[in-house]
């Protein structure tokens, strides 16, 4: 269904269970260089799932994915079309610490982590997953094209619909508004999620 996992899968029994497995974790390759564990955040009962790629060092510091100016960035994105970032989405990451000066993640760090996170997608059980960035589409899809190519395309896996969207830090790096511009296209991209959250939900 997904990009398969190179490890064994964790099997956990709850939401609750997974999340107290990684917050005791220990010996995962990130953890030599001193950050803290990053689960998630905002409600495990949401029907709309975004995973990014790591923390940062406000998410670090926090224990929160996408708290920094990135994170507040996307909150305001989901915001524009009537998401509430505490209630309706659930966030977290593909690699639970900070990798050092914040680095891309490496393979072995990506492989570590990537049981753990097809194990929340299944507890979540979301309708929708944006991918936020190229290594959540590369995880979750093994999808290898650049996002420019790809972002704002569905793809169905079973009963997920499945979007990739830029990051937010893309966005900050490329603030223009012109049609055509990375801002104009996340809008667009945001928008279709909004019809397609409302089509599969009833609202």
């Amino acid at each position: 269904m997904f990009a398969q996992p190179s490890l064994t899968e964790p099997r956990f029994s709850s939401h609750a269970e997974l999340v107290a497995a990684l917050e005791n974790l220990s010996g995962d390759p990130l953890e030599q260089f001193g950050g803290n564990i990053v689960v998630y955040r905002g409600n495990p009962q949401a029907k709309l799932m975004i995973i990014g790629e790591g923390p940062g060092a406000e998410e670090d510091r926090l224990k929160k994915p996408f708290v920094g100016r990135s994170g507040q960035l996307l909150d305001k994105i989901l915001e524009a079309v009537n998401f509430n970032p505490e209630t309706d989405v659930y966030i977290s990451n593909v690699v639970r610490r900070r990798p050092p000066n914040n680095r891309d993640p490496l393979p072995a760090e990506i492989d570590f982590f990537k049981p753990y996170l097809f194990e929340e997608i299944r507890l979540i059980a979301p309708k929708i997953i944006l991918l936020i960035g190229r290594y959540a589409m590369l995880t979750v899809l093994g999808e290898k094209r650049g996002i420019t190519k790809v972002r704002g395309q569905w793809y169905q896996r079973g009963d997920y619909w499945i979007m990739p969207m830029f990051h937010p830090a893309y966005l900050l790096r490329n603030p223009q508004k012109t049609p055509g511009s990375p801002k104009a296209l996340t809008w667009d991209d945001i928008k279709k999620v909004r019809a397609k959250y409302d089509e599969l939900t009833g609202n």
